[in-house]
């Protein structure tokens, strides 16, 4: 395990690192709200032919490995600033980022705020859109439906009930605050939005989504910008954890395709 420190309070960033072949760009796997990276993430990055390259599976701050801190505002913004730095400091500039959900709306902000640090993206079912909160609803709509005291006080243990075993195993590493500072600021969104600053990347950028879902809302627009979107059969929202071998080979694409 690796660390960065990426507050002025001394706040670390935290990451499993696999490495990999001299000469390979670096990749970057970010989670989604209440995921943690390594958990995620290690058995597909592992596989053929994702394998080879330095790969850094980052708990963005409030989850997983990483700190939690009361005083950070967990904004996409700041989010995407945190993760910038632990990545200066882990000496990676050019890097693949592959992100899920939440982690590819943070990957957005953060190619178009930190040019230097992302060569490509692979967005997971990311959010692009800012949302509507929503009491009852599954996800950040329904956490960021709570006032923050409020779902301190007892959300949370509602939210649990809801999210069932499998989530609740990696949202109980996240902190509290964090969980529901992250899930408003994701609701609320970038500005510009994610969906805009996505389209004026000039990067090689691709959209998984799970087939089942349907066609992608504002498919047209994102290929006409140059987004490659991509459906992975046989798979919820949890892509790489459903159909890990669908995963691999639609990523290792993803990955592959020219500018």
């Amino acid at each position: 395990m690796r660390s960065a420190e990426v507050t002025p309070e001394g706040d670390r960033i935290r990451w499993v690192e696999l490495p990999g072949r001299d000469g390979l760009p670096a990749r970057v796997y970010l989670h989604g709200l209440g995921a943690t990276s390594p958990a995620y993430f290690a058995d597909v990055a592992t596989r053929a032919p994702l394998a080879g390259h330095r790969s850094l599976l980052l708990d963005l701050l409030g989850h997983g490995l990483s700190d939690r801190p009361d005083s950070f505002s967990y904004s996409l913004e700041a989010h995407a600033d945190a993760v910038a730095g632990a990545l200066r400091t882990a000496g990676v500039a050019d890097a693949q980022v592959v992100a899920h959900s939440m982690g590819g709306s943070v990957a957005v902000v953060l190619a178009a705020r930190h040019p230097d640090l992302v060569s490509r993206l692979v967005l997971v079912d990311a959010n692009l859109d800012p949302l509507e909160p929503e009491h009852g609803a599954l996800g950040s709509r329904g956490i960021a439906a709570y006032g923050e005291e409020e779902f301190l006080a007892g959300g949370l243990e509602e939210v649990r009930e809801q999210a069932g075993e499998h989530w609740w195993s990696t949202m109980r590493l996240a902190g509290g605050r964090a969980l529901h500072r992250s899930a408003v600021e994701l609701v609320r969104g970038s500005r510009p939005t994610m969906r805009e600053l996505l389209l004026g990347l000039r990067i090689p950028r691709t959209f998984l989504y799970p087939e089942a879902d349907g066609p992608v809302r504002g498919a047209g627009r994102l290929v006409d910008a140059g987004v490659a979107v991509v459906a992975v059969p046989d798979c919820g929202h949890n892509v790489m954890l459903d159909n890990p071998e669908g995963f691999v080979r639609a990523t290792a694409a993803a990955l592959a395709r020219e500018a």
